[in-house]
């Protein structure tokens, strides 16, 4: 149902809106998981190692798709916490419409360029072609993992963050099973776990869009809305294109970083595939996470309340910190256990590159959860230009010194040792931004965002 995050007391308010956002990216990242865990465990070595490659190229895919859910999700928020309901109906269709059209120009990159996509990251041969058709079959769910992203975005910004957790726990679910089921009992080896994404993907992107249609003709507004505005179409791309930019170039450097990692051979690459998974697992968490933060920020100010704004910080930080610490001593003392979820008779080399992997970075975990709340209100807050810096501040410094680290005596450990200084000089960054905005100011207004002032339903334009 939807919510209105501008009223009741704001930590209560974030909390029980945030905590199923958790959920749903735990389940969110079991579509990445299982298709890694089944690879590992019933194909081998060099199919996780394929699934892994892949991935890091699919991550450009969903950084523009991820960007468009949040370009959707702010803007959406803003008009239902300014109560302005007809040019709320319109962004959600203007962002339908602009997503299939960014959607369709993908998919023909995808298809035309996959093999240079492979060769730019020095895919081994004996991994290139399981990596190349489980990139092709992505490709072609492209559309169901666009519009799922929209309809989650939507699902946020009317403040329901309970129906993406219901979709994404059943769908994720079905996705173990049937990627067991077509690799065990259909043999279909790596194709078998790329096509049961696709199938489990495609089903909840249909009924999640069935949802959010039925929603927004509940909702009254008056006259008749537009279904594509160019204003609207503005708006939505002062916050999607710098958030399209920022998951698009921290892609780009991942995939700098998988190609240092794949000269390191077979072992490092798949113990680097497992345990960035469960990095992943805790990183998308906290940004999940942030982006529920940038939901209630956006209707807060297009509710003109910025005084819930710092306390929306204080509780998130204290929410993500109070998941920091099961977490840290989960991925420090016991990673090398959670390795073998992917790896069935790993090599010592595989264990040992995971385990190192996820003692260097787990300890940082209670810095960078820090700044993705400070960045959820920043960009919730129309704040793209200080967002943009701290992310290019952190891509930048682990990007370079992974490349500088990883021809020392380190070797591949160097790399890793990367991201902590990246996180920790970033963080710093975006909670100065954040100490600094105009929300901590008295008697301060909106400034920059886009976003508009309450309207009476006589003022609403459709």
């Amino acid at each position: 149902m939807n919510k209105d995050l501008t009223v009741g007391r704001p930590e209560t308010v974030l909390w029980r809106f945030c905590v199923p956002l958790f959920g749903s990216i735990i389940f969110q990242q079991l579509y990445n998981i299982a298709d890694s865990l089944v690879a590992g465990k019933f194909i081998g070595e060099t199919a996780l190692a394929s699934v892994g490659n892949s991935y890091e190229v699919t991550l450009i895919f969903i950084a523009i798709a991820f960007g468009c859910n949040i370009g959707c999700s702010v803007v959406v928020s803003q008009f239902f916490g300014a109560k302005d309901y007809g040019r709320m109906k319109t962004a959600v269709s203007t962002a339908c419409i602009s997503s299939a059209v960014i959607c369709v120009a993908l998919m023909a990159v995808g298809v035309v360029g996959s093999d240079a996509l492979l060769r730019m990251i020095n895919t081994p041969a004996e991994a290139f072609a399981d990596s190349k058709l489980y990139l092709d079959i992505y490709v072609m769910g492209l559309p169901f993992v666009f519009f799922y992203n929209i309809a989650t975005g939507i699902f946020s910004a009317l403040g329901d963050s309970r129906t993406p957790f219901i979709f994404l726990a059943a769908s994720s679910t079905a996705n173990i099973g049937v990627d067991i089921l077509f690799v065990t009992a259909f043999h279909m080896g790596v194709s078998g776990v790329a096509w049961a994404t696709f199938l489990c993907q495609g089903i909840s992107c249909v009924l999640a869009m069935a949802v959010v249609f039925s929603r927004m003709k509940m909702i009254q507004a008056p006259g008749k809305f537009q279904w594509f505005s160019f204003a609207v179409f503005r708006k939505l791309a002062v916050i999607a294109v710098p958030s399209i930019l920022q998951q698009s170039f921290i892609s780009m450097g991942n995939i700098i970083i998988q190609s240092l990692i794949n000269g390191f051979g077979t072992g490092v690459m798949a113990g680097y595939s497992a345990a960035v998974k469960l990095n992943n697992l805790v990183i998308t968490s906290f940004t999940t996470l942030g982006n529920g933060i940038s939901n209630y920020t956006a209707q807060n100010i297009g509710a003109q309340k910025l005084s819930r704004i710092k306390e929306g910080f204080r509780a998130g930080v204290k929410l993500v910190w109070l998941l920091c610490v099961p977490l840290v001593l989960l991925y420090f003392f016991a990673g090398q256990y959670l390795l073998h979820l992917f790896l069935d008779e790993p090599t010592a080399t595989a264990v040992s590159v995971g385990s190192i992997f996820l003692r260097i970075l787990s300890p940082i975990y209670f810095i960078v959860s820090t700044k993705l709340v400070a960045d959820g209100i920043l960009r919730g807050a129309g704040q793209m230009k200080k967002f943009m810096a701290t992310t290019f501040t952190d891509l930048i410094l682990r990007v370079v010194l992974a490349l500088v680290l990883s021809k020392t005596p380190l070797g591949s450990t160097g790399i890793w040792c990367a991201w902590p200084i990246g996180w920790t000089i970033a963080t710093a960054c975006s909670v100065f931004f954040y100490r600094t905005g105009y929300w901590n100011e008295q008697g301060s207004t909106p400034r920059g965002t886009g976003v508009p002032a309450p309207l009476t339903p006589s003022k609403v334009r459709t």
